[in-house]
């Protein structure tokens, strides 16, 4: 789904009008608190197998860093629906470097420590095999160097705004926000904290058949 409307402001800004299909209410709300005043946003209860979008509208399909959590063969056969012939799909995922820097390895320790949804989430990446198999065959792939900088409150609404993260309420809460800004103390510059990512973009028109 579109989450809380990241990727999807992004795309506003390039000139887009962009439906952003997202299931969950809670960061469906987000999003059109964040992006409502924009003409061209408009929000969709809906899901990857079942968007409720018109068949043959869409110009160009757009999955931020959550390909993992469809049912592949499903997911296809709505694309597929909803694409206009001959249109492209594009699957972006940030990928963290093998060899950790200090920062990201204490802040990947303390997911693993307080955000058990977030070892279920890296258990359940989506490989290459099932991504040729939602394009229907060959794909092309580009990659971008990334990084996102942030201060103490921008890092914690990056953690919140995350599917894993646990809730106001949940008995990790405050342990992993205390964590939080241990970690962020403990690595700070200058008043911010570095993730370096590599971006990758799998591409191409979805083939039928």
């Amino acid at each position: 789904g579109s989450g809380t409307g990241i990727l999807t402001e992004l795309l506003l800004a390039r000139g887009a009008r962009v439906l952003a299909v997202e299931p969950n209410r809670g960061m469906r709300e987000a999003a059109e608190a964040r992006l409502g005043g924009q003409a061209r946003f408009g929000s969709v209860n809906g899901t990857a197998e079942a968007t409720t979008l018109p068949a043959a509208s869409v110009d160009l399909l757009v999955v931020g860093q959550a390909f993992h959590w469809f049912d592949g063969e499903r997911a296809r056969r709505e694309a597929l629906r909803v694409l206009k012939p001959g249109a492209c799909a594009a699957l972006l995922w940030n990928e963290r470097p093998e060899e950790l820097p200090p920062f990201m390895a204490d802040y990947e320790a303390l997911l693993r420590r307080h955000a058990p949804e977030y070892v279920r989430i890296v258990a359940r990446r989506a490989d290459v095999e099932s991504m040729r198999r939602f394009f229907g065959g060959a794909m092309e792939l580009a990659t971008f160097p990334n990084e996102q900088t942030f201060g103490f409150e921008g890092l914690k609404g990056r953690l919140l705004s995350t599917s894993y993260a646990p809730e106001p309420g949940d008995t990790q809460f405050e342990p992993m926000m205390a964590g939080l800004r241990e970690v962020y103390d403990r690595h700070e510059r200058a008043g911010t904290v570095t993730f370096p990512y590599r971006t990758l973009v799998y591409f191409g028109p979805l083939r039928p058949g």
